[in-house]
């Protein structure tokens, strides 16, 4: 295998500091149902996602994010890659869970938790739109928190939170929560951030804990060479980078793209293609 990906350290756990993102294995493009219906499409079975999560395993690629709950077709596809490789990939579950103020709700709650064990997770972060119904900005606390965090822990699981929300970084930290890393939107475009990006950079860099970062490609609407480039060259050494990919090609670009951001070096891809390119760019 070649050099392994750069890593970092989260709750004791060495991760892969790019990480395989999902939503282009399950269908969410944020551009629009056609596209949805083409990802879909592609990835109905286990095999062709099993071939763009085998292309980052071998390149040292080991780290995954996406909520697991119901996706059977991609945790088929983790085994197989896992067996081809023989490398185990580190699943980061990112599961919606019912916050209601009762003990039918709190019961839900810790079924979530415990299927993100069964479904072979090491982290659980609660989904952004789940932990964001508990903010509370007058008192800058995230209310009820600590009761969804022990019972992850109560799992054996690494607690984090799937923040969209910036607000969520700036309290948990101030409020000294028991979480060992955040997701947080990034991207050079400012796409579905809910301040300027100059704001989250700094919510980044003042982060207690690991941040990882989605959005880097704004959802196609830069290319990797820009976006990724851009994350790459602006977060802190421990904090995470989450890409999205339908093909294996795509994952090796990625991730050629990345080295070499880190490296500082131009990347060794091919050009775009296109009918008739100038002279200068053949």
């Amino acid at each position: 295998m070649a050099t392994p990906f750069p890593r970092t350290t989260v709750g004791g756990v060495s991760l892969s500091r790019l990480i395989i993102g999902t939503n282009w294995i399950l269908g969410w493009s944020h551009t629009g149902a056609a596209a949805d219906c083409m990802i879909r499409r592609r990835h109905a079975s286990a095999e062709p996602i099993a071939q763009v999560l085998e292309t980052f395993l071998r390149a040292g690629v080991d780290t995954l994010m996406g909520p697991l709950a119901g996706q059977d077709h991609l945790l088929a596809a983790v085994k197989m890659a896992e067996d081809r490789v023989g490398q185990r990939i580190i699943l980061i579950d990112t599961p919606p869970m019912n916050v209601d103020d009762s003990p039918a709700a709190r019961a839900e709650a810790e079924r979530v938790v415990a299927a993100s064990k069964r479904n072979g997770a090491t982290f659980c972060l609660p989904h952004h739109s789940s932990v964001e119904q508990l903010v509370n900005k007058n008192r800058q606390t995230i209310d009820r928190l600590p009761d969804y965090l022990a019972m992850i822990r109560a799992q054996g699981l690494v607690p984090g939170l799937s923040a969209h929300m910036p607000e969520l970084v700036v309290y948990s930290d101030r409020n000294e929560y028991d979480v060992e890393t955040y997701i947080q939107i990034y991207n050079c475009m400012g796409f579905l951030m809910q301040v300027e990006v100059e704001s989250i950079h700094q919510v980044i860099w003042k982060a207690r804990k690991p941040v990882m970062t989605i959005k880097s490609m704004a959802a196609g609407r830069v290319s990797p060479f820009v976006g990724l480039t851009f994350a790459w060259s602006t977060l802190r050494p421990c904090d995470m980078v989450t890409v999205g990919c339908l093909t294996p090609e795509e994952a090796a670009e990625d991730i050629e793209i990345s080295l070499a951001a880190l490296e500082r070096r131009p990347p060794g891809i091919a050009g775009r293609s296109s009918p008739n390119k100038t002279s200068i760019m053949k």
